[in-house]
């Protein structure tokens, strides 16, 4: 791909991401929406998907991310219906869907229908966590999507191999199947544990925060290629080395945390808003392909194959929500009490994505022998209109679905009290560690500097308190809001004062950076603590 078209597609994409976000519209939809529009006009270039970019390119930082922002204790305590999903019903949706196909389609083979299958199987990790961090979604909800989408790309990639070997005519059989999937799920697990301790061993070492995130935007590459070099996955590479280093981040640095932060908050953003817009943009590769099906009869064949999609994931999931519980006292005594609302949302946020897109391009155009692909236009086709009519269809109706069942969202008031009993349980102990500090003759402090420290503490201490308590009646913030904002407005006068200094040649650009960037580490304090509640 040139260079004007690139920078274009990401120029494009990063302009209706930031349209998006003021608009009630999510991102992804609006993203794919402007994608299918531009596909048509004049000067557009061709931007057909390469596999061989998207899956070791793009799958890695934006799954690296996604695992990040994770947790790895809410990802353990469900990891059973985590695994019933990501594992479960992508294998269930490879064959329901494929066999469905393959009743549906007239001389479609069914090694064919079922890489149908398992390319379309996996809900895309990047539309889950997005759509579900705009809606606000119940933590456990939020928790199984997000666990689900970081895994199912590798079973389902894993089962397109195997489909795929049979489709070509390499004889695969279940049992090799069976043997395919263990020593890639395996394998991809143990490449993440061999890899997490030494890549988090390293990061700590370095002590200049430029070197450490560089070191971080490698990771997931690394982790990646390494798994996918001794044939395992390199999905569940990624995944376990980002959870293990997103679980230990609090043993770096804060400056190497404060530009990690904002330097994988840009690339995810550049990235997602990318893949969406590609999706959009295939339309027109799909449809020179078609060849001998009519676009009529392909449309239908769309149809059936999206509500097979849709209803097969309903099959599954609420099964696999309540046989456990009936079944097991263990599983009704360890997970909480749920009704079929949840199960709803569940079956209901199966978008697909990016991925099943890639891996529906990388399927050969010939077979084994030198025959065509069977139906290989109409697979690529098929693809396309199931993730379109899932991000649109489902993506669209997600919301008042959500309105409609009145499901409970996050418990702002029962966090902010964790919160605050937290603090307050850390302050104590950071009181208790400057007394000691306060009696060696060595850390002598002026009264004035010493006061300041107990100051700054039992602010932060009483801060969150605050926020449970009043606000004030003419500006509707809380103490502690109101010292924020008068906090970053005397930062501002002072910047302004640093600027003048130096057009006045009374301090050099070196000078000025140097004092800024101490006031904008304070600004970012403040900040900070501003978005935990809102008022940021």
């Amino acid at each position: 791909m040139d260079v004007l078209p690139l920078l274009m597609l990401l120029a494009g994409s990063a302009a209706i991401a930031g349209l998006a976000r003021r608009t009630p519209v999510p991102a992804p939809l609006l993203l794919v929406g402007a994608g299918l529009g531009a596909a048509y006009l004049p000067g557009v270039p061709d931007y057909a998907l390469d596999p061989h970019i998207v899956l070791p390119l793009l799958l890695p930082p934006l799954l690296h991310t996604a695992a990040l922002d994770s947790s790895y204790l809410d990802l353990r305590a469900n990891l059973r219906p985590i695994a019933l999903l990501s594992v479960g019903y992508v294998l269930f949706a490879t064959l329901a869907v494929g066999f469905f196909a393959y009743a549906v389609v007239p001389d479609l083979p069914l090694t064919a229908a079922l890489v149908l299958g398992a390319v379309i199987a996996p809900p895309d990790a990047v539309a889950a966590t997005a759509i579900a961090r705009k809606l606000g979604l119940p933590s456990r909800i939020t928790t199984i999507l997000q666990g689900e989408s970081l895994v199912n790309d590798a079973t389902a990639i894993t089962a397109f191999k195997v489909a795929l070997a049979a489709a070509v005519g390499e004889g695969a059989t279940w049992s090799a199947g069976l043997e395919e999937f263990t020593l890639a799920a395996a394998g991809g697990v143990g490449v993440g544990l061999v890899l997490m301790v030494p890549l988090h061993w390293l990061r700590t070492r370095l002590r200049e925060p430029l070197l450490q995130n560089t070191t971080s935007l490698l990771i997931p590459f690394i982790a990646y290629a390494a798994a996918e070099q001794v044939g395992a996955s390199g999905v569940l590479a990624v995944v376990v080395v980002a959870l293990h280093i997103g679980h230990q981040s609090w043993q770096v640095d804060f400056a190497t945390r404060l530009q990690e932060a904002a330097v994988w908050k840009m690339v995810s953003f550049l990235l997602e808003s990318t893949v969406f817009a590609l999706i959009g943009l295939q339309l027109p590769v799909v449809l020179r392909g078609l060849g001998a099906y009519g676009v009529a009869e392909a449309l239908w064949y769309a149809v059936a194959v999206f509500l097979a999609v849709v209803v097969a994931r309903f099959v599954w999931v609420f099964p696999a929500t309540f046989l456990p519980r009936v079944l097991s006292a263990r599983v009704r005594s360890r997970e909480p009490d749920t009704n079929w609302t949840a199960p709803v949302v569940v079956g209901w946020a199966g978008m697909r994505g990016v991925v099943s897109l890639a891996i529906a391009f990388s399927i050969p155009p010939a077979v084994h022998g030198g025959g065509p692909f069977p139906a290989r236009n109409l697979v690529l086709f098929l693809t396309f209109t199931t993730v379109i009519g899932t991000l649109v269809v489902q993506g669209l109706t997600l919301p008042p679905l959500i309105r409609l069942l009145k499901l409970p969202g996050r418990d702002v008031k029962a966090e902010t009290l964790a919160e605050a009993q937290a603090q307050s349980e850390a302050s104590q102990a950071a009181e208790r560690r400057l007394e000691e500090l306060l009696t060696e003759e060595r850390n002598a402090l002026p009264q004035p500097l010493t006061d300041r420290l107990r100051t700054v503490l039992e602010r932060r201490r009483n801060a969150v308190w605050e926020r449970l308590g009043t606000v004030n009646a003419e500006t509707g913030e809380s103490a502690d809001s109101t010292y924020r904002r008068l906090s970053r407005e005397m930062i501002g006068a002072e910047r302004q004062v640093f600027v003048e200094l130096r057009d006045a040649r009374r301090i050099d650009d070196e000078m000025l950076r140097t004092l800024l960037r101490k006031l904008d580490l304070e600004e970012a304090a403040a900040y900070e603590e501003g978005a935990a509640d809102g008022t940021g």
